[in-house]
């Protein structure tokens, strides 16, 4: 009989403990924080983007001079600003045509899913140029 109570204790400290509000520690640098994120990226994207978008993503891959248009060059600090991490994973996962875009870009929604998509996005991301 003593146990019940103090499990009643231990339960009610746990249940209200639960609803106070904590404060998250600052987010780390991205690049520390999504490390191996970023990596899983970089192998996705060298697998399956880098045979039109090159290596760097510079829209000059080995495949790139049959195409027309040309991929793009995703580390265009103007096209980095213009698309949202959503319009990027939209672009891989329902491919070019999927987007209004040329159907030369295949959809690879059925062949990587949302966390391959969402690190290749990230990758992407690193390509960004400052200049």
């Amino acid at each position: 009989m003593r146990a019940i109570p103090s499990v009643l204790i231990l339960v009610s400290v746990l249940v209200l403990s639960c609803g106070r509000a904590t404060h998250a520690p600052a987010a780390a640098t991205p690049s520390a924080a999504n490390g191996y994120e970023l990596q899983i990226g970089k192998e996705v994207f060298q697998r399956y983007c880098a045979g039109c978008h090159g290596d760097g993503g510079a829209g000059d891959g080995f495949n790139s001079f049959n195409l027309d248009p040309h991929p793009r060059d995703l580390g265009n600090p103007i096209f980095q600003k213009s698309k949202s991490n959503a319009d990027l994973a939209d672009a891989i996962r329902r491919g070019g045509a999927g987007v209004g875009l040329t159907s030369l870009m295949p959809p690879w929604g059925h062949t990587l899913d949302d966390r391959h998509i969402a690190a290749v996005v990230l990758y992407v991301r690193s390509l960004r140029r400052t200049s």
